[in-house]
């Protein structure tokens, strides 16, 4: 049986996507248009985070996960200017480091609207994929 446990939290941030301004698949001039994203905006960053567990018996408790990844946020990482993806990517890393060998899959979304979900394997960390 797989079993995984998740918690969710939230962040504000700047967000800032300088290729906007000119690159014309970004910058098209009708409806399309998003040569606004060159230009700082703030967000709400939405994360839920799901990391395999091996046991039934609180074998990562959950609130405590939810705090620590919290407290990732309070000084050694900063969401502005990244990805969706980048925050992914970081987070993982720092979980992986933490809780070694477990699968896992992380969402990070710009105000819970659009984002990223990523999964990771047990071994890699590295994405292995996004869902259809």
């Amino acid at each position: 049986m797989d079993s995984f446990v998740w918690v969710t939290f939230e962040k504000e941030g700047m967000h800032c996507y300088p290729a906007a301004a000119d690159d014309p698949k970004l910058a098209t001039g009708d409806e399309y248009d998003v040569s606004f994203l060159a230009h700082p905006h703030r967000h709400i960053f939405k994360f839920r985070v799901d990391i395999e567990v091996f046991t039934d018996d609180r074998d990562i408790e959950f609130i405590q996960f939810k705090r620590w990844l919290m407290s990732l946020y309070d000084g050694e990482f900063s969401v502005d200017y990244k990805s969706c993806e980048m925050l992914s990517d970081e987070l993982h890393t720092a979980i992986h480091e933490r809780y070694p060998g477990r699968r896992m899959a992380i969402s990070v979304s710009e105000d819970g609207e659009n984002g990223a979900r990523i999964l990771y394997s047990a071994d890699d960390i590295y994405p292995t994929g996004i869902p259809t």
